[in-house]
């Protein structure tokens, strides 16, 4: 299998304006998502709206595609990305353009879940530990996902689930297994052109959350596991403890 990873990257951010272009110990945040990228996969591209950001993919000699202003998600940037890119791709992995950590190993765990035919979309979950301790488990910017025996997920949400009945809150994390959900996504080609026509959802309005859209539709989204934390950068503020983490490494 072919695999092209597409990191959207977006100048216009409500938390964060010019976002992909902040300097991260001496490199942009898109130089260094794109630099943990490439390689891995067998072709990649930056998908920008913004000729500034263009600008910059070209000057570090990446590769970069212009797409519309008016794309709502991600995933929609990286349909038209993928149509003009062309070439005979199986799989299409949309990389979140603020994850300047992102490991090859988290790439293969998402590449690994294609090798069974009947995955439609993969993403990358990470098991909450004991020691983030419940204030980590119950915040809702890191959404959480329940999966079946099969690692296909059955429902994604802000909100804790399960729902521990029988438990105190403290015990939850010793009690059972929470995965945090870590936005990298990758999908069959012809996959991606069918989700992409799809409205809104209820279950996506209701959660602020795009996948459950897919999930409301029918289709599947098996799960890759990761061990490795990763910093994605949606404020200054975490461009800032993305700087205190390159220290440690």
């Amino acid at each position: 299998m072919k695999f092209l990873g597409i990191i959207p990257a977006r100048y216009a951010s409500t938390r964060f304006p010019a976002k992909p272009l902040a300097m991260l110990d001496g490199k942009t945040v898109i130089q260094r998502v794109y630099e943990q990228v490439a390689g891995v996969l067998n072709d990649a591209y930056v998908a920008t709206d913004d000729e500034r950001i263009e600008a910059v993919v070209k000057a570090f000699g990446g590769k970069v595609v212009m797409t519309s202003v008016n794309h709502k998600s991600g995933t929609d940037r990286c349909y038209e990305a993928y149509t003009k890119i062309g070439g005979d791709f199986d799989i299409v992995v949309n990389i979140q353009g603020d994850e300047p950590f992102i490991q090859p190993s988290q790439l293969e765990a998402v590449k690994a879940c294609f090798d069974d035919v009947t995955t439609q979309i993969a993403t990358l979950v990470k098991p909450f530990m004991p020691d983030n301790g419940f204030e980590a488990l119950e915040n809702i910017n890191s959404p959480k996902v329940v999966l079946n025996k099969n690692m296909n997920a059955l429902y994604f949400s802000r909100s804790i689930i399960p729902y521990q009945r029988n438990a105190e809150k403290q015990d939850w994390l010793k009690n059972h297994t929470y995965y945090k959900h870590i936005g990298l996504y990758a999908y069959r080609a012809g996959v991606l052109k069918e989700i992409t026509s799809l409205p809104q959802s209820s279950l996506e309005l209701a959660e602020s959350l795009e996948q459950l859209r897919w999930l409301e539709n029918g289709y599947t989204i098996k799960a890759g596991v990761t061990e490795v934390e990763t910093i994605g950068i949606d404020t200054p503020q975490d461009l800032e403890k993305a700087e205190e983490f390159l220290k440690t490494c």
